[in-house]
């Protein structure tokens, strides 16, 4: 573990500005710094990143979070590999803090990764031993030169290559790995035999798993290796660490079934292309690719087996969608697969075929109406109940509405009839919004709890008061106010905005401190306002304990004068903030 002191240390040393800047060119506005948000489509700049707090916000999309935050969701790192590279930007080493276990599982990884490596450099040193192999790669067009960037290998048709590299091939390790196989016999062998060798790497490039693809006929066509602690087929994606840069400079990625595929688009100059290791697309994979690009391309063959893969990447899509973000489906002549066709026609011909690529509402709503012909009552019942579910994953409101009405006016539904579409949790919505409508007219009190919490985010040390309110109210802002609270008082040295809300990035919390943070933006809120309007906040709202206290103490007796005027004024706070009463304070807040 990583500990949070160190975190807000090297927040508070690296300026986000130029963090981000790297990757999104940002232009002066005021005190903060603006741009047209990189995590969806928008012609006029929401992202605005903030030097003072060390803070980004999208007040189009809500996306937010530290330079940490922006390196890991922009750039596709871990939590430990963007942390690494900021303390490398601002010379500092970065500690860890170990717990039980922590030290040994570490060692584990470390030396998975090391026989990973070294299996690596053994396929790459047999490749250039290979005629075979090379005959193989060449038939399929690929060069010396893209095969080298690949760190395309061969694993020869021998039971135990991997002895000539491991002396100790006997190792558990290699079985971790994935590299070897213990037979039922108990003798051990290769798991990769007369394989063309693709080596995966994660987000830094490191190698983690491999995909071998048989040079003659053979089943399975891609072996890959199996899941282990650094590899996970539902989270990877092959290629995606070299094609980074070309999917930020295109906008869009296009994804495939084959290593081979990957390999032969970036020889012909696609080189924003990426697969899948062996598995259907996974709702992981659609939210990785969509923080990196507004246009996702999903590359298949035209036959049944192909539009089965489609319709899978199809369902797993709909729930991380995004207004603004577009999922596409190629479909390619029947028997071609993306390494023939661009072979065949070219770039030029390849990149028209996937602008012209079918955008996903056609793509389901044609594929529903395939199955469910629309040409009686009984088929377009049948065509509702099979698009009811699926639209009702879509999260994007504006696409989900326009779906909605497609799907009617293919149907014949009346407006009064649309409601059927809707799941219960749509359909509740409406009531929910006239209720929260109803309760807003007859009670719009501003909330203390979402005050304070602003007040705290702004200057943090303020969390250090030692007459600070204590955390009583059960919603979710009292939740979030008592875990900011918490996280304060967890950080031995200075505090710092960006410290903090890192320290509860994905939290229950972090929407809603977000959200808070974004408002003292929105109202230019500095760090002097924010302490001067929470010592009153404190004030009154200890006032208010007083004032509860006394009233059950003088079995309600009226308070008159000054007293009462003022707490007549602090009503409000008493609405806002539906705490458990407070028991009369003898001193300071726990």
């Amino acid at each position: 573990m990583i500990p949070n002191d160190f975190i807000a240390t090297l927040l508070g040393r690296v300026d986000i500005v130029q963090v981000i800047d790297r990757y999104v060119p940002l232009k002066k506005a005021g005190a903060n710094y603006q741009a047209c948000c990189p995590f969806h489509s928008e012609k006029t700049p929401s992202f605005t990143v903030s030097p003072v707090k060390q803070f980004y916000h999208c007040f189009g999309c809500g996306a937010h979070g530290t330079a940490v935050g922006f390196l890991m969701e922009y750039g596709g790192k871990s939590f430990p590999d963007a942390v690494e590279e900021l303390a490398r930007d601002a010379g500092l080493e970065v500690p860890k803090s170990e717990r039980a276990g922590d030290k040994e599982r570490h060692e584990a990884v470390a030396d998975l990764g090391s026989v990973l490596l070294t299996a690596a450099r053994f396929y790459r040193g047999n490749l250039k031993s290979s005629t075979r192999a090379i005959d193989y790669l060449k038939k399929r067009g690929l060069t010396g030169t893209i095969a080298a960037r690949y760190g395309v290998g061969y694993a020869a048709d021998d039971w135990q290559g991997l002895a000539a590299t491991f002396p100790d091939y006997a190792s558990d390790t290699l079985v971790q790995a994935g590299l070897v196989i213990n037979g039922e016999s108990g003798k051990r062998y290769d798991r990769f035999r007369d394989r063309v060798m693709f080596p995966i790497h994660d987000s830094r490039g490191r190698v983690i798993g491999f995909g071998g693809r048989i040079i003659d006929q053979g089943e399975p066509k891609y072996l890959n290796s199996p899941e282990t602690p650094l590899f996970s087929k539902g989270r990877e994606l092959y290629g995606l660490f070299l094609a980074r840069d070309a999917i930020h400079k295109s906008g869009k990625v296009v994804v495939v079934e084959g290593y081979m595929d990957v390999v032969a688009l970036a020889q012909h100059g696609v080189e924003y292309a990426v697969a899948t290791l062996g598995t259907a697309t996974t709702p992981v994979h659609a939210q990785k690719l969509f923080r990196m690009a507004d246009t996702v391309v999903f590359c298949f063959d035209g036959d049944a087996a192909g539009r089965k893969a489609a319709w899978r990447a199809l369902e797993n899509t709909l729930p991380v969608l995004l207004d603004g973000k577009n999922a596409r489906f190629l479909f390619l002549p029947d028997g071609e697969d993306p390494d023939d066709y661009i072979r065949k026609r070219g770039k030029a011909e390849f990149e028209r075929a996937a602008d012209a690529a079918v955008p996903l509402s056609e793509f389901l709503l044609s594929e529903l109406a395939a199955r469910h012909p629309l040409t009686n009552a009984e088929g377009r019942a049948a065509f509702l109940a099979a698009a009811r579910p699926l639209i009702g994953a879509i999260t994007a409101p504006m696409l989900g509405a326009l779906m909605r009405r497609q799907v009617a006016e293919m149907t014949g539904l009346s407006d009064d009839e649309l409601p059927l579409l809707r799941s219960a949790a749509d359909a509740a919505e409406p009531v929910r919004r006239r209720l929260a409508t109803a309760r807003a007219h007859t009670r719009r009190p501003p909330s203390l709890t979402r005050e304070l919490i602003k007040f705290l985010l702004l200057k943090p040390d303020l969390a250090r008061c030692s007459d600070l309110p204590p955390a009583t109210d059960g919603s979710l802002e009292g939740q979030a106010y008592a875990a900011l609270v918490e996280a304060c008082a967890r950080f031995e040295g200075p505090l710092s905005t960006s410290g903090v809300m890192q320290s509860l990035a994905n939290s229950d919390y972090e929407p809603v401190l977000a959200a808070a943070l974004a408002t003292a933006e929105d109202q230019s809120l500095t760090e002097e306002h924010a302490e001067a309007q929470f010592r009153d906040g404190v004030e009154r709202w200890w006032l208010w304990a007083r004032r509860d206290g006394r009233a059950a103490a003088t079995d309600g007796a009226p308070v008159a004068g000054e007293e009462a005027q003022r707490l007549r004024q602090l009503e409000w706070i008493r609405r806002a903030l539906p705490v458990t009463k407070p028991a009369e304070p003898s001193g300071n807040a726990h």
